[in-house]
């Protein structure tokens, strides 16, 4: 089975190779998330590449994704699922949290744009983006959601372990794993750990 897998907003697709090689994953695809969208880095935009590069697939896949690309995720199950297998979302919202969009646009606006240039965006499009996925709120599509899901947070990742046990509860087949010792970006801080989940 295909797995796919999503980073998150400042990853690129390297930030999953120890995840993929500790689960010895064979069959996997890592769209760079950001390349997809064209000209217009927008959340709708990029939802739109991956549905345009999934749209032949036959065969059920699992989508592994992190923050940004969990978001993804649950919002192309909630439009195609009959598509996926099983979903493992890492430091997922389900709602967009508004004050802390607004907080992390402010931040951005305050960096040198030279800050950015690991991530091969730019400072504008960075906030752009950001501010794009501001009304996302999936909680009344939830109930579309039938497949299995491991839903994943760093103990140290308190901005979004709440909506990580909430969205435990929405979604009665989930399953909860809080990560000992691991930050928000679970992928790096943790591999091992999502290569075992993966592995289940």
């Amino acid at each position: 089975m295909k797995t796919v897998f999503l980073h998150g907003l400042g990853q690129t697709v390297h930030d999953w190779r120890e995840v993929i090689d500790k689960a010895s994953l064979s069959d996997y695809d890592c769209p760079e998330l950001i390349a997809l969208s064209g000209k217009e880095l927008k959340y709708s935009a990029i939802r739109a590449e991956i549905e345009k590069r999934y749209e032949d697939t036959d065969e059920p896949f699992r989508i592994c994704g992190l923050s940004l690309g969990a978001m993804l995720a649950l919002d192309y199950t909630i439009r195609h699922k009959e598509k996926i297998d099983s979903l493992i979302l890492l430091a997922a919202q389900y709602k967009s949290p508004t004050i802390l969009v607004d907080i992390q646009n402010l931040i951005f606006r305050c960096m040198p744009k030279k800050t950015f240039a690991d991530t091969g965006v730019s400072k504008q499009d960075m906030i752009q983006l950001s501010h794009s996925m501001r009304s996302l709120d999936f909680t009344s599509e939830l109930k579309k959601v039938s497949c299995p899901v491991a839903i994943v947070c760093g103990e140290k990742d308190k901005v979004n372990q709440k909506a990580a046990r909430q969205l435990s509860i929405l979604l009665p087949q989930a399953d909860l794993h809080i990560i000992p010792g691991a930050g928000h970006e679970i992928n790096i801080d943790a591999p091992e750990a999502i290569a075992d989940i993966l592995k289940l």
